[in-house]
């Protein structure tokens, strides 16, 4: 591959970050952005990908974070454009590419973008203290919206069934004269997403990972999170600071079993009677991120899954231990609660968190 076709693919997967962060980065403002950065040089990618890629205000923040967390920095760092720089890509010439990667800033800047790719595939458990630095800066963009449903609220539409309440209040206007008729149709609104973090001791190479990945998701309003080891926490307010390791050191403080034994059968249960039964679950979308190590029952476990499942609209498995080679789900436990999950997927890579965040937004787990 050539260096323009290395630091393409890594720019796409620049692309990639940015959408699993919940930047809408469609094929036309991707298209966009490698023309900008074709014309201005890999030097100023940065604001090339600011100027193309972003579309609204926040996409702005989860910009900045994502691009910390890929070439560097600290998010939010004002990066100074020069002062002749124009980038006017609608103006950018379709034939080949005269200013690409050859400068002097290319190989850095693919060199920079490379090991990002290569961290996202890369498993949580083996990576080095900087690399995790990384993978903290890129976990901190995550989004985490589940599967839209549609309500029984309806709102103006220019489409759709007759609003008979506007229709009428319009004929009234005009005196009973005949009138435009008035349409609504239904809103819709992502369904609850419920987290189970596994916090034992066999899961302490991912749990910081795991819990940071659960912050994000937790600054949406319909996210909920719990530890599960020996006790069942609800951490979802301790989670609240903006700051992902105040957040990370408030949990520290109300979580009292920090890799302890693991009793998931009786922690489901505990849940379900205490928080899922009464509505948390209830049409919610719920993601265990487990090993699936039980040291109860697992005819319990299997019970209380199958509770679960009738009460979720959807339940999500995220174990790391699938990625590994010859892998087979045969811990009882694991085995006890898989008839009643919907979607099995890996949970050790950024890559893997990545597939996840799509999995709860509703796309085929295949």
């Amino acid at each position: 591959m050539t260096v323009t076709g290395r630091a393409d693919a890594v720019f796409l997967a620049f692309a990639r970050a940015l959408r699993s962060a919940g930047v809408d980065a469609s094929a036309e403002r991707v298209h966009a952005f490698l023309r900008a950065v074709a014309e201005v040089g890999p030097a100023r990618v940065y604001w090339a990908g600011r100027l193309t890629l972003c579309g609204s205000r926040e996409d702005l923040e989860r910009y900045d974070q994502v691009f910390a967390g890929t070439f560097g920095g600290a998010p939010g760092e004002r990066r100074v454009a020069s002062p002749g720089l124009r980038l006017t890509v609608r103006d950018a010439r379709a034939g080949p590419r005269s200013r690409t990667v050859d400068g002097p800033e290319g190989p850095r800047a693919a060199a920079l973008a490379g090991s990002a790719e290569v961290l996202r595939q890369r498993d949580i458990a083996g990576l080095d203290p900087a690399e995790r630095a990384a993978l903290r800066r890129l976990l901190a963009a995550f989004a985490l919206p589940g599967q839209t449903r549609r309500t029984a609220r309806r709102r103006p539409a220019g489409r759709g069934g007759v609003d008979p309440h506007r229709t009428v209040r319009e004929l009234l206007r005009h005196g009973g004269e005949p009138a435009r008729l008035r349409h609504h149709e239904r809103t819709e609104r992502p369904r609850r997403v419920v987290l189970l973090v596994d916090v034992s001791g066999s899961m302490a190479p991912y749990a910081d990972a795991l819990l940071r990945f659960a912050h994000a998701a937790a600054r949406g309003s319909r996210t909920e999170v719990f530890t599960i080891a020996t006790r069942l926490t609800r951490v979802t307010r301790d989670l609240s600071h903006r700051d992902p390791d105040l957040a990370m050191a408030a949990l520290a403080r109300a979580v009292p079993d920090w890799r302890g034994g693991t009793r998931l059968g009786e922690l489901v249960r505990e849940f379900l009677d205490r928080w899922g039964q009464r509505g948390l679950a209830r049409g919610a979308v719920v993601v265990l991120l487990s090993d699936g190590w039980e040291r109860g029952d697992p005819e319990l476990l299997a019970a209380q899954m199958r509770r679960l499942r009738r009460l979720a609209h959807r339940v999500i498995w995220a174990n790391p231990l699938k990625a590994r080679p010859g892998y087979a789900p045969l811990a009882a436990g694991m085995a006890a609660a898989l008839p009643s999950v919907d979607a099995f997927v890996e949970g050790h890579s950024l890559a893997a968190l990545e597939r996840l965040a799509a999995v709860v937004k509703g796309a085929d787990d295949a």
